[in-house]
C-alpha cells in the first residue's frame, strides 16, 4: 500500500473527533436495543456536563486546525500532515495537506464533493465525541459498554443507523479519557481506539487538544498522534466556505 493511501485512511478514521452528518449514513440498517439501564445514561449525562454541558450540546460551529504524525506497521517512517476541519450545522469542510496526496472534502448539507474521485468518508459524526451531543435525542441509545470492556468505567452510545462507540471515563475529571469503535469499511472491519492526553476549554466547551489513535485493519495497524493548534467555537462561518468545488 502506498504511503499516501495510508495517510488518507488515517484521516478518514481520525477526524471523527468532531464532524457533521453525511447522507451516506442513512443507508445503514437500524439496530434496535431493547435492554435499558439508567446507570449508563446517568453517567453519559454527567460526562456531557464535564465537557461543557449545554455549551457542548448546543455548539453551532467548530473550527479545528493542527498537525498529525502517522506511522504504520508496514512503514515505520513518520508521515507528517496538517489538517483543518470546519463545521456548521450539517455542513463541513475538511482539508488535509501532506507531501503525498492533498485532500479536500466538502459537504454543503445536500451533496458531498471530494478532491479524490470515488473516495467516500464514513459517517464520521456517528463515531467518537460527536455522539455526546446526541445524548437524550430520539434514535440515539445509551447502554452498557461491550462485554470485553465491562471492567472499565464507561458507557456505549449507538446511533439510529447502528454505529456505536464505547466511551471510557476518567474517575477524577469525569471527562472522556478514551473511546473505542468498530465498523465496516467497504467490507472490511475497522477497529479504532483513542487515548486523549490533553483537553482545551474554548467558550465553555472541552475539546481534545492532544490525543493518540490506533487503527486495526487486519494485516495493517496504523498509529497517529494528533496535535490541535487552533480551536474556534461558535465563530461566524460564511456559507461560501461549504460551496461545492471551492
Amino acid at each position: 500500500m502506498k504511503r499516501y493511501s495510508i495517510l488518507l485512511l488515517i484521516i478518514i478514521f481520525g477526524v471523527n473527533t468532531f464532524a457533521q452528518t453525511d447522507k451516506d449514513s442513512k443507508e445503514k440498517t437500524t439496530v434496535v436495543i431493547t435492554k435499558t439501564d439508567s446507570a449508563p445514561l446517568e453517567l453519559a449525562r454527567a460526562t456531557l456536563a464535564a465537557h461543557g454541558g449545554d455549551s457542548f450540546k448546543k455548539m453551532k460551529t467548530l473550527d479545528v486546525r493542527g498537525t498529525v504524525d502517522i506511522t504504520t506497521t508496514q512503514f515505520p517512517q513518520t508521515i507528517p500532515a496538517t489538517f483543518a476541519t470546519i463545521f456548521a450545522g450539517d455542513k463541513y469542510r475538511l482539508e488535509i495537506q501532506n507531501p503525498f496526496q492533498p485532500l479536500k472534502q466538502v459537504y454543503d448539507g445536500q451533496q458531498t464533493f471530494s478532491s479524490i474521485n470515488g473516495f467516500n468518508f464514513p459517517p464520521i459524526n456517528r463515531l467518537g465525541l460527536p455522539l455526546l451531543q446526541k445524548i437524550d435525542e430520539k434514535g440515539f441509545t445509551v447502554s452498557l459498554i461491550s462485554e470485553k470492556n465491562k471492567k472499565k468505567k464507561g458507557f456505549r452510545i449507538t446511533s439510529p443507523e447502528g454505529y456505536y462507540t464505547d466511551f471510557f471515563i476518567d474517575d477524577k475529571t469525569g471527562q472522556v479519557k478514551g473511546y473505542e469503535s468498530s465498523y465496516d469499511m467497504n467490507g472490511r472491519e475497522v477497529t479504532t481506539s483513542v487515548e486523549i492526553d490533553k483537553f482545551r476549554t474554548v467558550e465553555g466547551v472541552v475539546i481534545p487538544e492532544r490525543y493518540s489513535q490506533r487503527f486495526d485493519l487486519g494485516q495493517l495497524t496504523i498509529y497517529a498522534n494528533f496535535k490541535v493548534k487552533e480551536i474556534l467555537v461558535n465563530s461566524e462561518i460564511k456559507d461560501e466556505i461549504f460551496a461545492i468545488g471551492k
